[in-house]
Order: structure tokens, then C-alpha cells, then sequence
């Protein structure tokens, strides 16, 4: 019941709707249900000279006024009805159906909406709980499957139900003794409906794993397609691939055979209905108890009830997937984010001062920050270097609560930035992380990203700052040229420079280079680094790098081991301390290049 709860929160918008559909569909069955009637009545009182009985709906048709028993008149007063409910039927449908696909299409993007405008409101902790196959499963098939719960199975059985009554009490008014067959099989109906609604459930929930699975493997195939041919490893993923495709199959399999074992239960119990139900109605005509034409509708009724348990029993045994679908979408719509929202907007605020004081953060059980404290005022340039794992990434995350501190806090202007709306505090960051992320769109919509209506000239400005108009001019089609997901077709160095002019555009007074310009020759770095520093002096600078001279002309430079600071102060400071710090930087200008700072680790750890 819970999952039909969470339904109706989006379905009651459609409810109206809903209702119109449902009085149609009575229309429309209704008009279906009175054509067995009047086929008796040409049997009975056209074809046949019988006297006329006040036995259905239509017997007023029999007062002479219509025409006489076993006339032309009567048939054609009969014909023209028959064609009328005929039309009824047919016109009704049509509408419902429509304005029924107007619905389904409404709650389905609704739907969706929902579940993404979740999944953009949820932390990255809680996000990577799922794999990528299974939250494309949730946002597009799970939404769809859904959605036909509510807009073609509940409205089949609502049709079902109402055939059902509807030809039972017609029936019943015809002869009571013409609905025996059918009860003696309602217990035989109500087990084998009961049995195979359980194991369809289990089944379809095998399946939607399997699918998540296929889609999880193709994801990463598509997006690590260079990676997999660049080690030779296309038979690997052809068996991955195969083995997550065989799953699907032998899930499907097994559902067609169940659905073939359905099928074969209830069709026996539909023809013994059926068949005990004229062979009731045949002794009824024989001992003059019913005349034949009614024997015609009898066995119309009985076909439409055997029809529409049919019904039941499929809407019943989709349900079962449309109930798993449902349940983890309600699930996920039920997560909380770690990453509660404030109150106060960040706004109006122009110089920031960002302060830490003993900031600590526990990832999974793990400590990755340890007595963090940092005094950053507006327009100060800071670096951060270490090794690999040292934090430098989190403690940057942590200023637009990609992650918030377990224990201390983060100050900005002397308010713990837990108290601001997350959107107005972002704002105030122009991030690039390290892990370079470019749309499947133009170059020119890639760095205009924070703000699509810019003009070009000023999408030009930020490019050159970046060092990256000279290599875009040179593209086939310059700014207007298509980069793949997640920029295949340009180089790494590119890639950073085209994120970097993304950030500058923003014009947000925090610039963060995450280790942005690692795929950087120095020197482009050094230009890079050294247009920032003179074109936006205002701005406060953070840079994490693993090259010690990305920072030598920072303000203040921090170096991180183990979640915690371990020295601090000016290039000239550090040097002179002749500590980790100037340690590094030597080799690597010695080298020219990077150096293995978990190596270097151990080694002072054995000195």
C-alpha cells in the first residue's frame, strides 16, 4: 500500500482526469454490454414469432409502437439501435483513450522531474549508494513503468470489475441458474491467481537487476572505450557484455515460461467456464425455461466475463513489476541528503572571509581531515600541496559542502557556512576539479555554462586568460566546435583550459584550481597562473597542486599529509624551514618533473 501512496502524491493532480476517463469507460462498456441483448431480441422476436416477455432493458421495443414481432420494421428499429451503441462505443473509446495518454504522459513526466530534480538535491555520498546503471534504470524505465500503473493497469481492472458486475447481473437477470459454472471456478481462479502473483513478483525483480546490470556495463564501456582498446581488452568487456546480456535473456526466459503457465491455467479455467455455462443455458432452452436467443447472449456474457478475468489476471500479474519499479523509486524519493539546506543566503555578501577552525572529517569510518585551521581573507592567494590521499581534494570540497566537516567548522564571514542556502553560497566559488567534466555541446556553450546569454566577446576573454583561445581558433570549426562526452576529442591540457575559462566566466569571487592544471606543460602553467594572478588580483586564489611550483607565488602555502597540515607558510618561508616541502620541490626541479610523494613519505617515515 505504501508504493500506491506514493503513487497518488503525483497522481492526484490528474485525479479529474482520471474520473472522466472512468465514466467514459462505463459509457463505453455499458453500450457494449446492451448489444448481446438486442442480438436476442433478433433472434427471439425477429428471426422467431415468440410472444413478446418483459424480460430485459429493450422489452419496450416490443409494444408495437417499434414495429411488430417478426417484422421489417422491428428489424430495422433493432439494426438502427445495434449501429447506434455500435458508434457510442467506438466515439467514447476513442476520446477516453486519448485524453488516457494525455494523463500517462503528464504523470510520466512528472515523474521523471521528480527523481532528477532528486538526484541533482542529494550529496555525492549518498548518490554513490547506487550504480549508474541502476539510476538510469530509476529515471527513465522505472518512471515509464510506473506511470502505467496508474494509467493502464488500475483502469483495466476498474473496466474488469465493472464488466464483471455488469454481466453477472445480466446474467443473473436472465437466469440465476446460468452463473453456477463461473462460482464453482472462482476458488479454483483465486489460488492459481495468488500463486502466480507471488513468483511473477520475484521474477520481475531478477529482471530489473538484470537490466540495471546491461545498462551499468554499456555505460562504462561507451565512457572507457579508449582505456579498454588502449589495453587490448575488447574480449574482456565482449564477455562481460555477454554474460550481463545472458542474465537478461534467461530472466526473460523464465518470465515467458511462467507467463505461457499462466496462460495455459486460466485459459482452461475460461473454456470450462465457457463451455459449462452453454451446456447450462442448453438445458435451460431444452426444458422451456429460456428462449434460445438468449441462449447467444448467454454465451456473449459468459465469453466477456472469461475475457475480463483474463484481464484481471494479466493486470495483476504486470502489477507485480510496476510494484517493484515503484518501490525503488519510492526508496530513492525517500533518501535524505547528508547535505542539509540553510536559511541564510550568501548573497549580499562581496568580500569573503573564509575561516577553519579544527576542521575534521570522517569519510566511511576513515579520517581524512584532522585539526584543519585556516585563516583565508578576501583576495589571498593559497596553495595546497601533498601526496596522494593527503586531503588537499576534500578540504576544498568541504568550503561548497561537497562533503560537511564531522567535527570544527567552516566559517565564511563569521558564519558557519552550514547555516547558508547551498545555491547562494556556491555561488561564490568558481570551481574546477580534477576530474575535468566538458557537455557533448560547443566549446563556446561549455565555458558560457554559468551564464548561456554572455556575448562571445567576454567568452573570448575568459578563453585567453585560460590559455586556451590560441589552441580553440585553430579548431576545424573554433568555438562552435562539438567536443564528445566528457570532451573526447580534445587533449587533457585542453580539456583543463577549457574548464578553467568555464570558471573564470562565472566571475565568482573564489577561484578553485583542484589540480586543474596538471595536464599542463609549465610553462603554459606558469602563464596560465601568472594572466590569473594579474587580471583578477581581487579574487581569492586556491590552488591544489601536486607540482610544487603551480604555488611558489601563493601567499601562504600549506603542506598536507594524512588529513593534516604539516608545515605552512611563504615559498621563502618554507625553503628556509628546509622541511617536506623544500624537499619535494628541489627533487622535482631537480627531475622536472613530478615526484612520487607516497615514496617519499616512506622514505622520511625509515629516516
Amino acid at each position: 500500500m505504501d508504493v500506491f501512496k506514493f503513487g497518488l502524491r503525483y497522481w492526484k493532480k490528474y485525479a479529474a482526469g482520471g474520473i472522466l476517463t472512468k465514466v467514459m469507460s462505463c459509457v463505453a462498456l455499458g453500450a457494449d454490454l446492451m448489444l448481446p441483448l438486442l442480438t436476442s431480441m433478433f433472434i427471439n422476436y425477429v428471426m422467431q414469432d415468440n410472444e413478446p416477455a418483459d424480460d430485459n432493458i429493450f422489452s419496450f421495443l416490443l409494444s408495437g409502437k417499434y414495429g411488430a414481432i417478426h417484422s421489417m420494421e422491428l428489424f430495422w428499429t433493432l439494426a438502427f439501435l445495434f449501429v447506434g451503441l455500435i458508434l457510442l462505443k467506438e466515439i467514447t473509446v476513442y476520446i477516453r483513450n486519448i485524453i488516457n495518454q494525455r494523463l500517462g504522459l503528464g504523470l510520466e513526466t512528472d515523474l521523471r522531474r521528480a527523481t532528477f530534480h532528486k538526484l541533482m538535491e542529494l550529496d555525492s555520498d549518498t548518490i554513490s549508494r547506487y550504480n549508474t546503471g541502476e539510476l538510469l534504470t530509476i529515471l527513465n524505465s522505472d518512471t515509464i513503468m510506473f506511470k502505467d500503473l496508474f494509467c493502464r493497469i488500475i483502469p483495466h481492472m476498474f473496466d474488469a470489475v465493472f464488466v464483471l458486475v455488469t454481466a453477472i447481473l445480466l446474467l443473473a437477470g436472465i437466469n440465476p441458474y446460468l452463473l453456477i459454472i463461473p462460482v464453482i471456478l472462482i476458488p479454483f481462479f483465486a489460488t492459481a491467481l495468488l500463486r502466480f502473483r507471488k513468483l511473477a513478483k520475484q521474477n520481475f525483480t531478477v529482471i530489473r537487476a538484470n537490466n540495471s546490470n546491461m545498462s551499468l556495463t554499456v555505460q562504462e564501456n561507451i565512457e572507457a572505450v579508449r582505456l579498454v582498446r588502449s589495453f587490448t581488452n575488447e574480449n574482456l568487456e565482449k564477455e562481460k557484455f555477454n554474460k550481463a546480456n545472458q542474465k537478461i535473456k534467461e530472466s526473460y526466459v523464465k518470465q515467458v515460461k511462467l507467463s505461457s503457465s499462466f496462460e495455459a491455467v486460466f485459459s482452461l479455467i475460461r473454456q470450462t467456464a465457457y463451455i459449462g455455462s452453454i451446456a447450462v443455458g442448453a438445458i435451460l432452452v431444452m426444458n422451456g425455461y429460456m428462449l434460445i436467443g438468449y441462449l447467444v447472449a448467454c454465451a456473449d456474457y459468459v465469453m466477456k466475463i472469461m475475457q475480463f478475468v483474463t484481464q484481471i489476471n494479466n493486470c495483476m500479474f504486470q502489477m507485480q513489476q510496476q510494484l517493484v519499479s515503484g518501490k525503488k523509486m519510492m526508496d530513492f524519493m525517500s533518501c535524505e541528503t547528508k547535505i542539509p539546506n540553510g536559511e541564510v543566503s550568501a548573497r549580499p555578501i562581496e568580500k569573503v572571509h573564509i575561516q577553519i577552525q579544527q576542521g575534521t572529517m570522517c569519510i566511511q569510518g576513515k579520517t581524512v581531515l584532522r585539526d584543519i585551521n585556516l585563516d583565508i581573507p578576501y583576495g589571498k592567494k593559497v596553495g595546497i600541496v601533498g601526496g596522494t590521499g593527503c586531503g588537499k581534494s576534500v578540504l576544498l570540497e568541504s568550503l561548497i559542502r561537497v562533503h560537511d566537516l564531522t567535527g570544527g567548522a567552516i566559517r565564511l564571514n563569521g558564519k558557519d557556512i552550514r547555516e547558508y542556502d547551498l545555491d547562494s553560497l556556491r555561488e561564490k566559488f568558481s570551481y574546477v576539479f580534477q576530474d575535468v567534466f566538458l557537455f557533448s555541446n560547443t566549446i563556446d556553450s561549455n565555458i558560457a555554462y554559468a551564464q548561456p546569454d554572455i556575448s562571445r566577446q567576454q567568452v573570448y576573454r575568459a578563453a585567453m586568460h585560460a590559455q586556451a583561445h590560441g589552441f580553440i581558433q585553430h579548431l576545424l570549426d573554433g568555438y562552435d566546435t562539438i567536443v564528445g562526452e566528457r570532451g573526447l576529442g580534445i587533449s587533457g591540457g585542453q580539456k583543463q583550459r577549457v574548464s578553467i575559462a568555464r570558471a573564470l566566466l562565472r566571475e565568482a569571487p573564489i577561484l578553485v584550481l583542484d589540480d586543474s592544471t596538471s595536464a599542463l606543460d609549465v610553462n603554459t602553467e606558469r602563464k596560465l597562473l601568472r594572466d590569473i594572478k594579474e587580471n583578477y588580483p581581487e579574487k581569492t586564489l586556491l590552488i591544489s597542486a601536486h607540482r610544487m611550483s603551480s604555488v611558489v607565488d601563493c601567499d601562504e602555502i600549506i603542506y598536507m599529509r594524512d588529513g593534516m597540515i604539516l608545515e605552512r607558510g611563504t615559498f621563502e618561508e618554507l625553503m628556509a624551514m628546509d622541511g617536506h616541502f623544500a624537499t619535494v620541490y628541489r627533487i622535482q626541479e631537480t627531475q622536472e618533473g613530478a615526484v612520487n610523494f607516497d615514496a617519499l613519505a616512506e622514505a622520511e617515515r625509515g629516516a
